[in-house]
């Protein structure tokens, strides 16, 4: 496989040749460095990438919504086609289960042609027609017509966490170019092969659908240089991240310091926190245990939604619940981590957890972990409202197989720590009906924390659909009004445009009398597909 690769960055349809420093991915498995070398793209080829992209935009930006879903189904098909490379090259650099990544595969695919659908039926573009009354008094009123228009070229960030579908390829991606962007990728050092494979997809279908070749660039980079330079470029419209709290807001506040500030979709950091309410933990406490373990631990607890806090009712259930889910933890296996950068991170977090003395051990795996992995143990906390609140940095998220279980007792104490949440992607609550009429107050308080709220289940297990919601309030994201999952995702690429008394064959096809397009139109208030 190694021989397929060849560890240079795209440029449009150009491979880069400078042999500038170079990096390798490692296998968390077995710590063994895996050929070939990554090298870091230079300076000038990110220009180059920012060129082609410019020159790119002013075509793609205004192909239609059939041609860009040309393109998106082209790219699923060709990674398809390359599912066993991919998966086996994933599988070496991210230690996940093969399993998983056909899974992962899947959905990458399956988001691709969801964003193929939504570019081609059109209607997400939202067109506003107001028709003009020149009768009007006393100012006669002016012909206004709206439309959501492609931002301009962007940059994108691979996640660590998920090799397929957060990355090259990912729902960023995909539904950038479903918006008309061009898209450079800055590959994630941690699957670079993964990446090259994946861009190599992309590349293939570009010249199968003849499209320009600065849609779509891919850069390397072993360290930090060229995710900031990509960042502060000013020919760069918009940038989309997923990663850690501390690397996500320093290139947040580049993208703000810029003498041109540009939108900057990051995704951050988030404990999820989860709330059992007595009626469900007297109901099912036992089970509830089960599962949460299951999602506590899932993917090595390297899941964004990993449920990294959860509040416990003060009854004699509770006791059967915490049996059930200790014994659970203790019986466990070591999970392998990512990269050993995220084993150390985890490493480092519980150590200081465990020696500032505010919260107990409630449990620890008593697997050894070998010294040929980066691996990690699971591990759960426990402590009181009362310690919690008096200790905001508990509420700090630890990538990794742990959680903290936090004890209630009055009501008041519950919506005290509701209250004091910070924000995150998901907040969850296991309740039986009389808990939902009891508990009112906290579920208000819960909708201003998060983005998706989740009744009796768990935050792990991400559904990709159009009604889904992920982001949340900062830090879980550095802008509440969006998501990264789901096809409202397309809506961070794209930006509001109006068009006062322009003549019919002046304006978009969205915005045209005829409405060529045949898609839903708010047309004086109310939505039609109807001619204006």
């Amino acid at each position: 496989m190694e021989s397929s690769l060849l560890g240079q960055s795209f440029v449009g349809f150009r491979r880069t040749t400078d042999r500038g420093s170079s990096f390798k991915a490692l296998n968390p498995a077995t710590r063994q460095e895996l050929e070939p070398s990554f090298f870091t793209a230079a300076e000038k080829d990110l220009d180059a990438a920012v060129s082609l992209a410019e020159e790119a935009f002013r075509s793609y930006g205004s192909l239609s919504g059939a041609a860009r879903a040309a393109f998106l189904r082209a790219i699923a098909s060709e990674m398809e086609a390359s599912g066993d490379e991919l998966i086996a090259r994933a599988h070496l650099e991210s230690g996940l289960p093969l399993a998983r990544l056909q899974g992962e595969l899947a959905r990458t695919c399956g988001q691709l042609r969801m964003f193929a659908s939504v570019a081609e039926e059109g209607s997400w573009a939202s067109a506003r027609i107001d028709r003009a009354d020149p009768s009007r008094k006393p100012l006669p009123k002016p012909n206004v017509r709206s439309v959501l228009r492609p931002l301009g070229p962007v940059a994108i960030f691979g996640a660590s966490n998920f090799p397929l579908a957060f990355s090259v390829a990912g729902g960023d991606t995909a539904s950038a170019l479903a918006a008309g962007t061009p898209v450079i990728v800055k590959a994630h050092s941690a699957h670079p092969g993964t990446s090259e494979l994946t861009a190599n997809a992309i590349q293939r279908a570009l010249r199968t659908c003849r499209l320009p070749e600065g849609t779509f660039s891919m850069l390397f980079d072993g360290g930090f240089s060229i995710g900031s330079a990509l960042v502060r470029h000013p020919g760069i419209c918009g940038v989309a991240f997923t990663g850690s709290l501390k690397g996500g807001r320093a290139l947040y506040d580049l993208a703000c310091n810029r003498p041109h500030p540009i939108p900057f979709y990051g995704e951050l950091g988030s404990c999820n926190p989860l709330f059992i309410l007595p009626g469900a933990m007297r109901a099912r406490g036992s089970q509830i245990a089960s599962q949460l373990f299951q999602s506590i631990t899932v993917g090595g607890g390297q899941f964004c939604t990993k449920p990294g806090i959860v509040f416990l009712p003060p009854q004699n259930a509770t006791k059967e619940f915490l049996a059930t889910l200790n014994a659970a933890v203790v019986q466990s296996s070591p999970f392998t981590m990512l990269t050993p950068g995220i084993g150390s991170a985890f490493s480092n977090a519980i150590a200081n957890r465990e020696q500032e003395g505010t919260v107990a051990v409630a449990a620890r795996s008593e697997s050894q972990t070998s010294a040929q992995s980066v691996a990690a143990q699971p591990i759960l906390f426990d402590t009181s409202v009362a310690t919690y609140l008096s200790h905001p940095e508990l509420e700090k998220e630890i990538f990794g197989p742990t959680s903290l279980l936090v004890h209630y007792g009055a009501m008041k104490e519950l919506l005290d720590a509701a209250r004091a949440l910070d924000g995150h992607l998901t907040v969850t609550v296991h309740a039986e009906e009389e808990d939902v009429k009891e508990f009112s107050e906290l579920l208000s308080i819960l909708e201003k924390k998060a983005g998706r709220l989740i009744y009796n289940g768990f935050p792990t297990g991400l559904e990709v659909c159009h009604a889904m919601v992920h982001g949340g309030p900062y830090p879980a994201t550095t802008d509440s009004r969006s998501t990264s999952v789901g096809s409202m995702a397309i809506f961070r690429f794209a930006r509001p445009v109006a068009y006062q008394d322009f003549p019919d064959g002046g304006l978009p096809q969205e915005l045209q009398n005829s409405n060529p397009l045949k898609i839903w139109r708010l047309l004086d208030g109310s939505w039609t597909k109807d001619a204006a």
